[in-house]
């Protein structure tokens, strides 16, 4: 069973200019949605970083809401936030897909995201994963997030030399 199992978790990067953190959440099951913020907000915070909140209707648009940002807004790195829980339709498996496929393809336009989207077959596993005395996979997904910030920060930070180098 996976709960009983132990995962490592690398420590929180740190930083040395502020961190912009723009929770999108849809929060379709209210109670869920506010665990799995309340963990993302208590891991951006112990990073020392700035957390806004934005809401959409559904997990299909996190993506969209995240493009937006990443384009018009101010933020260094996104938190995708929800949970889509199994039903009796072929639903569940499009709205899981494509909100993952469309996180995927922001991230690998450069974007830095942490998906926090819970894919579960019921409500008890959804309250196990979202309790941020838990699983807390909105602190793992805000941690995510701010791991790739770190990362891309490192990186553009390097300069590739022009031409030959000697």
């Amino acid at each position: 069973m996976a709960s009983s199992e132990q995962h490592y978790s690398l420590p929180l990067p740190s930083f040395d200019r502020p961190v912009k953190l723009l929770i999108v959440v849809a929060p379709y099951y209210r109670d869920i949605a506010d665990n799995l913020i309340a963990g993302a907000r208590a891991t951006g915070e112990a990073a020392g970083a700035s957390v806004d909140l934005v809401e959409v209707p559904g997990a299909l648009e996190i993506p969209t809401a995240i493009g937006i940002a990443q384009r018009m807004g101010d933020y260094d790195g996104f938190v995708a936030l929800g949970c889509v829980i199994r039903g009796e339709t072929t639903h569940y498996d499009t709205v899981c897909n494509d909100s993952s496929r469309g996180i995927t393809l922001l991230g690998l336009q450069g974007v830095c995201i942490g998906n926090g989207i819970l894919t579960v077959e019921n409500k008890p596993q959804a309250d196990v994963r979202a309790d941020p005395n838990g699983q807390n996979k909105g602190g793992g997904a805000a941690a995510a997030a701010l791991h790739l910030i770190a990362l891309s920060r490192k990186w553009a930070a390097q300069t590739k030399g022009i031409g030959f180098r000697a």
